[in-house]
């Protein structure tokens, strides 16, 4: 290959399939490692209309470490960018050992073969979880690390091993990146957030009760502090956040050290907010009923993204409205084929 080659294990994943595309368009050529777990080869036939042309994918389990070492080895990759694993926080308690095994075993089966293959650059898809329950916000990355749930530990161990093996070795240098609340799609309406069951986020579940495949939203409490009463977030358009993991390759590839940041918009949206703004763009009422708040829910958590401008050049252009409508394509194109991405 004569572009410089980046993996991506679980790139055929909502957060993975996006970045491929930021890739291609900016010059790179991604290499998709996934074993369809938790996603479908159909994706791979669509990524191709997106950008005119097949995406390499091998197909197979970043747990198993010599395969994964050939992979890199075969392609010549520069780069890897790992998405593989788990990522249901309610799912995580009922099954702490899956994620362990997935998440932080199957990190430590791709240092080990990044570090035979001679490939030592790492952007990780870390989460805001790993912030715990925060008293206040907007968050920086210096607030303390205080996982409540076994998804979120498994990312704080995973941010740790790359820590001390950037210490140990200044060969190694890792781009952590704590996202906040990835949503929206792809403009074509090709690829975009497919979860199995019922959907654990806010947008998800809102574009299946706008779509009829739910009857009614609940909304967790109505009675925090903040204008209308409902929980807020910090949602970031997944295009966006695709080109965050674009500057953070390119950063590594320029000779940076390590680094942690945020990505999300620096600000929130209420869970009413979503609603309306989401009626709003899909022309669609949704119904919601006010159900009890959630353990461990707070008003509202939002980022600090000063440090991903300030190390990437980064920053969130997309708006709600963007999030919604793209959203709603996705999920208007999802419904009319049998075989979804």
């Amino acid at each position: 290959m004569t572009k410089k080659a980046v993996l991506l294990t679980g790139g055929a994943g909502f957060i993975g399939s996006h970045t491929a595309v930021a890739l291609v368009n900016a010059g790179y050529e991604p290499v998709i490692l996934d074993n369809f777990s938790n996603s479908q080869p159909a994706v791979l036939n669509r990524l191709e209309q997106i950008v005119g042309r097949a995406l390499v994918c091998e197909r197979g389990d970043v747990g198993d470490s010599a395969w994964v070492q050939s992979v890199i080895s075969k392609h010549g990759i520069c780069a890897v960018v790992h998405f593989a694993g788990c990522k249901a926080v309610g799912e995580s308690m009922a099954d702490p050992l899956k994620y362990y095994v997935n998440n932080v075993a199957g990190t430590i089966s791709l240092l080990k073969a990044m570090q035979a293959a001679g490939c030592r650059l790492l952007v990780f898809s870390s989460s805001a979880t790993v912030y715990g329950d925060p008293a206040t916000s907007p968050i920086t990355e210096d607030f303390p690390i205080q996982s409540a749930n076994t998804y979120g530990a498994t990312k704080v161990m995973c941010e740790q091993m790359l820590a001390e093996m950037s210490s140990s070795d200044n060969r190694w240098r890792a781009g952590v990146l704590r996202y906040f609340n990835p949503v929206g799609a792809h403009p074509s309406g090709l690829i975009g957030d497919d979860p199995s069951g019922v959907p654990n986020n806010l947008m998800p579940y809102v574009t299946q009760v706008a779509a009829g495949q739910r009857p009614m939203l609940d909304i967790f409490g109505d009675d925090y502090e903040t204008e209308d009463g409902t929980g807020v977030r910090d949602y970031i358009h997944v295009q966006d956040l695709a080109l965050g993991h674009v500057a953070a390759v390119r950063t590594l590839l320029e000779g940076a050290s390590s680094f942690t940041v945020n990505l999300g918009a620096g600000h929130g949206h209420s869970v009413l907010e979503v609603v309306r703004a989401f009626e709003a763009a899909s022309g669609q009422q949704i119904p919601y009923q006010i159900a009890p708040r959630r353990p461990g829910d707070v008003a509202a958590y939002y980022a600090d993204p000063s440090a991903a401008a300030r190390l990437l050049g980064w920053h969130a252009k997309h708006d709600l409205n963007d999030m919604c409508t793209d959203a709603w394509r996705w999920q208007q194109y999802a419904s009319q084929n049998s075989s979804k991405t």
